[in-house]
């Protein structure tokens, strides 16, 4: 990041680490907190957490979230993997959080040289059942340059929702400038500051996204690592988010996206300190709506789950203050959440055996991103009159 002001526009309170699930038995008064509040750079226009807890407490062994828990997902990095092939021959391809290998595993699976660089131990090694080989550490510009010293310059270099998770990014950029061949491209994907922005998507505000980009913020980004934006292009997955690809400076066309995009931004004051203002006002009216309805469902006898142990369910129980007395338990499929409590609220996480017709009388969809794929799956739920809650991009029931 840079180093010029950060303006703080919006407070969320005192936050839990969102993956940090309670175990049976553990001492809930020796969990983590700390402040998660918004501000933006008055010289970069990075929007950027003001407090941002130490990244070994939050990416170690045994990190819980895998990528190819969703189908959705899994189709988007297999379809993911033929692009950044589809033009390269005999290529070397790095991942920066590989995770569990999803989409490093199509590549693998090509017979193409590659490397994952992920902290997790645990997701290295369900990475190495597919195939993937894994080196566990950080990405930083040391790792870069001896992977480079041990494999080669890497004409690829991809990562999708983890750039925006480290503050010293700017040592990321200068590994990723060392270690691409000189007609590489770097490859991220992560959440876009204007999609969380118009759906009032404020449980995007989370521990781990440290970071969030707009094209105009990327752009100095990049720069400062002697790299530079080429392309950008939607991305309709995690609730909106944008394909950035970089490249050393001059070494390819800039396609007319960037400007596009760029214009749109400035079109929609999207840096501007009203806008931002705006959205924290919106912000502070969806926690009210929701605890408002949430109160009247638990008054009239109804009971409530939620349906996903998400990272970003910590940001709204928390902010909202929605413990067992409101929501009795959160569904999730992931088996090492189950059977503990959410981060901070206390909610008892069940499989999803625990949740269909007759179970509950309405479910919040904390996964709200793969609502689409949740609700087909639970479609008896909905057949049996079970309703859905929803928060973004306003609250109301489906």
């Amino acid at each position: 990041m840079c180093t010029g002001p950060v303006e703080e526009f919006l407070d969320l309170g005192r936050q839990p680490l969102s993956d940090a699930f309670v175990a049976p038995g553990e001492d809930p008064s020796r969990e983590y907190f700390f402040r998660l509040a918004l501000g933006r750079c008055a010289a970069c226009c990075m929007t950027q957490l003001i407090e941002v807890p130490p990244a070994e407490r939050m990416f170690h062994q045994t990190y819980p979230y895998r990528s190819s828990s969703s189908a959705v997902m899994r189709e988007h990095f297999a379809r993911t993997a033929e692009r950044l092939l589809a033009r390269r021959r005999d290529p070397f391809v790095v991942e920066i959080g590989s995770n569990d290998g999803v989409l490093l595993g199509a590549v693998a699976a090509r017979g193409v040289r590659h490397l994952g660089v992920d902290p997790s131990g645990d997701a290295a090694a369900d990475a190495a059942a597919r195939g993937v080989r894994v080196r566990v550490d950080f990405f930083t510009e040391r790792i870069a340059r001896d992977v480079r010293a041990e494999h080669g310059p890497a004409d690829v270099v991809f990562s999708a929702n983890t750039i925006s998770h480290d503050p010293n990014v700017n040592s990321i950029l200068r590994g990723v400038a060392a270690l691409l061949a000189p007609g590489g491209e770097f490859v991220f994907e992560d959440p876009y500051l204007g999609s969380v922005l118009a759906n009032t998507a404020f449980d995007q505000i989370i521990d781990e996204h440290v970071l969030f980009f707009s094209v105009r913020s990327v752009v100095a980004m990049v720069r400062r690592a002697g790299l530079e934006l080429v392309d950008v292009e939607r991305l309709p997955v995690h609730g909106g988010q944008i394909r950035f690809t970089a490249a050393h400076r001059g070494t390819r066309p800039v396609s007319p996206a960037v400007a596009e995009l760029l214009a749109e931004e400035d079109d929609q004051e999207l840096h501007d300190s009203a806008r931002l203002a705006e959205f924290a006002a919106r912000t502070r009216d969806r926690r009210r709506d929701l605890v408002v309805l949430l109160r009247r469902l638990r008054d009239g006898g109804a009971r409530v789950v939620a349906y996903g142990a998400t990272a970003k369910s910590a940001t709204v129980a928390n902010y909202c203050g929605l413990g067992p007395d409101l929501v009795s338990a959160v569904i999730d499929a992931t088996p090492t959440k189950q059977g503990r409590l959410t981060p901070g609220t206390h909610i008892p996480v069940e499989p999803p055996e625990a949740f269909g017709p007759g179970k509950a009388d309405y479910a919040l969809m904390f996964a709200w991103n793969h609502a689409e794929e949740i609700m087909a799956k639970e479609r008896a739920y909905s057949e049996s009159g079970g309703r859905w809650v929803f928060y973004v991009p306003e609250v109301h029931v489906v």
